[in-house]
C-alpha cells in the first residue's frame, strides 16, 4: 500500500493556502446538527490528519465564479437558518434553500440557492468541506452541481450550490408518495450520472467520486442528473500506480467489495457503485432493505444471477413501470449493470463505455426496433484496456492549460 494515497493528502493540507481569511462573525448557526441519514462505513485504515485551523490563507479567487460568503450572508437568505427552509439532513449536516440577489451584495445575479450547514465534527467535517471547495471550485459540467460560494468563519463551514428543484433521484424512487419515473426518464438519469462520473474520471488528474448513491444524485426541472456532495472524493493514481490507498469510507451497499476489503480505491470503484444506482433505477428498490425478506435484503445479492439468465432476467424490472419499457432496452441495460457489478474491478467497463451503452436507450432510441437484441447475442463485451486519457470524455478543470477559453465547459461527446 506504501504511499500510494498520501499525495493527495498533501494536496488537501495545501489547499489550505488557498482558502481566503474572512472576518469573525460570532453569529450561531442552528440547527446544524442532523441524525444520519445512511450509513457510511470507515475502516481503522488512518488518514493523515488535516490541520483544522486555516492561517495565512489566500487566493481563492483562483477558482472561478466561486464567491466567498460572510456567515452573516447566508443568515439572511436562510431565514437565520429556520426550520421551514430546510431542504434536507444527513450525516453531514443540513441543507437550506436561500435565495441571492443584490439585496444580498451588491452585483449578486438573483439566484435560488441550496446552502449546506456542514457539522461540527472535528477535522473529518473540515477535510470534506475543504474537498468540496476544491474540487468543485475547479470542474465545471452540465452533470457536476455548480458550486456558487462557500463560508469559513471560526468554526462555521457552509457551501452554497445552485439550487436543484426536482430533489434527490432517492426521493423520486423510494418515497412511497412520488409518482413512478417512467423509462425514458430513468435512462436519462442513468445517462446524465454516467456523464458525471465519466467527467471525474477523465479530469487532467482523475478524480475518484467514492460515494456515488442516490441520494447523491440531484434533479433539475427537466430531469438533468447532476452530481453532489464531492466531500468523499480523492485524487485517483497516477503515473505507475494502480490505485489509492486510503481509509475505507463510503455507503453500505454501494461501496465496491474490493475497496471494502481492502481500501485500494481505482476508478472502477465508482463503476460499481453506479452498477448499483442502475439496478435500482431497474428494479425500484433499495440497495440495502431490511423489510424484505432475508434473501432479499441485499440488492446485487438478489438481482445478480438473473442478470445473466434470459428467462428471469424480466422478473426484476419495476413493476411500477406497468410493462411500459422496451425488452431489448431492458436487456440492453440489465446487461450493463451486470458488468459494472462484476467481482472483478478490470472486468467492469470504463464510465466512457458506460456513457456509450447508455446513449442508444435515449428516447426513441429504447424502442423494441432500434435497439440490437441481447436475446441471442449474450452479454455485450466491453472494452476494458483502454487507457482513462484516450477516452472520448473530456473535463475541463479550472485553471486547465488543454482547453481554450471559447470550449464549453466539460462537455461530453
Amino acid at each position: 500500500m506504501g504511499n500510494c494515497g498520501t499525495r493527495e493528502e498533501n494536496a488537501v493540507v495545501a489547499a489550505h493556502a488557498q482558502v481566503q481569511q474572512l472576518h469573525l462573525l460570532q453569529h450561531p448557526v442552528k440547527n446544524a446538527v442532523a441524525e444520519r441519514k445512511h450509513t457510511r462505513i470507515s475502516s481503522d485504515m488512518s488518514d493523515p490528519s488535516t490541520p483544522r485551523k486555516i492561517e495565512d490563507a489566500k487566493n481563492i479567487s483562483i477558482y472561478n465564479d466561486v464567491i466567498d460568503f460572510t456567515l452573516f450572508e447566508l443568515e439572511t437568505i436562510t431565514k437565520s437558518f429556520r426550520a421551514d427552509y430546510v431542504l434536507g439532513e444527513g450525516g453531514f449536516g443540513t441543507v437550506y434553500k436561500g435565495y441571492i440577489d443584490e439585496n444580498v451584495r451588491v452585483g449578486l445575479k438573483s439566484l435560488p440557492v441550496a446552502v449546506k450547514v456542514l457539522n461540527k465534527d472535528g477535522h473529518q467535517g473540515h477535510r470534506e468541506w475543504l474537498t468540496e471547495v476544491r474540487f468543485l471550485g475547479q470542474l465545471r459540467h452540465p452533470n457536476l452541481v455548480k458550486l456558487i460560494g462557500y463560508c469559513c468563519e471560526d468554526d462555521h463551514r457552509l457551501l452554497v450550490y445552485e439550487f436543484m428543484f426536482r430533489g434527490s433521484l432517492e426521493n423520486h424512487l423510494f418515497r412511497r408518495t412520488a409518482t413512478p419515473l417512467p423509462w425514458a426518464t430513468r435512462m436519462l438519469i442513468a445517462l446524465g450520472a454516467a456523464k458525471g462520473l465519466a467527467c471525474l474520471h477523465n479530469a487532467e488528474r482523475p478524480i475518484i467520486y467514492r460515494d456515488f448513491k442516490t441520494s447523491n444524485i440531484l434533479l433539475d426541472s427537466d430531469y438533468t442528473a447532476k452530481l453532489s456532495d464531492f466531500g468523499l472524493a480523492k485524487a485517483g493514481p497516477e503515473g505507475d500506480e494502480t490505485h489509492v490507498s486510503t481509509r475505507v469510507m463510503g455507503t453500505y451497499g454501494y461501496a465496491a467489495p474490493e475497496y471494502v476489503m481492502t481500501g485500494h480505491l481505482t476508478a472502477r470503484s465508482d463503476v460499481y457503485s453506479f452498477g448499483v444506482v442502475l439496478l435500482e433505477l431497474l428494479t425500484g428498490r433499495k440497495s440495502i432493505d431490511k423489510s424484505r425478506p432475508s434473501r432479499e435484503h441485499s440488492l446485487v445479492d438478489w438481482a445478480l444471477p438473473k442478470l445473466n439468465d434470459k428467462r428471469r432476467l424480466l422478473q426484476i424490472i419495476d413493476p411500477k413501470l406497468e410493462g411500459q419499457y422496451s425488452v431489448r432496452a431492458a436487456h440492453k441495460a440489465c446487461s450493463l449493470a451486470y458488468y459494472c457489478l462484476s467481482q472483478n474491478p478490470k472486468a467492469r467497463p470504463l464510465m466512457s463505455d458506460v456513457v456509450e451503452t447508455l446513449e442508444p436507450l435515449q428516447g426513441r432510441g429504447g424502442s423494441d426496433g432500434a435497439v440490437q437484441s441481447v436475446l441471442g447475442s449474450g452479454l455485450p463485451r466491453y472494452r476494458v484496456n483502454r487507457r482513462l486519457t484516450t477516452n472520448s470524455v473530456h473535463c475541463r478543470a479550472i485553471p486547465n492549460p488543454k482547453c481554450s477559453p471559447a470550449v464549453p465547459a466539460c462537455r461530453v461527446r
